[in-house]
């Protein structure tokens, strides 16, 4: 199974099935810690999960097609989409995606320490969380 296909299922299945690592060779793990629908957006929800990156742990490019609000809480990450200048965010740092924005970079900054940061989405309902972008 290629991947990427393998990293939107193990998504899908932590979306469902509680904390699954993401992808062994990345280091990183997903929490879904609540899923609720939007009565006020038909069509929408929200999605809240953990995400902890081991020393060194990242994603691949990808995209959400949803508002994506990250706070960090352990650690410091490195994030970028495309047209902006990659930032590191520490604990009670904040960063943003929207829907049409392409995710280049998400890691940890530390190659011996791990990060864990909150990501709240908004998004249409049972759409996938992570579209891999090559």
């Amino acid at each position: 199974m290629n991947s990427i296909f393998l990293r939107l299922f193990v998504t899908a299945a932590v979306c469902f099935m509680g904390t699954l690592p993401v992808a062994a060779e990345n280091n990183a793990q997903v929490t879904p810690l609540m899923k609720k629908d939007l009565p006020n957006y038909p069509g929408k929800e929200g999605l809240m999960i953990s995400v902890e990156y081991g020393p060194g742990g990242s994603d691949p490019i990808h995209k959400h097609d949803a508002n994506a609000f990250v706070y960090v809480l352990e650690g410091s990450i490195v994030m970028q989409v495309k047209g902006q200048k990659e930032v590191t965010l520490s604990p009670g740092e904040t960063f943003y995606e929207g829907p049409s924005d392409i995710h280049l970079v998400s890691r940890n900054a530390s190659k011996t320490k791990p990060a864990k940061f909150i990501v709240v989405l908004l998004k249409n309902k049972d759409a996938p969380v992570v579209i891999p972008v090559k």
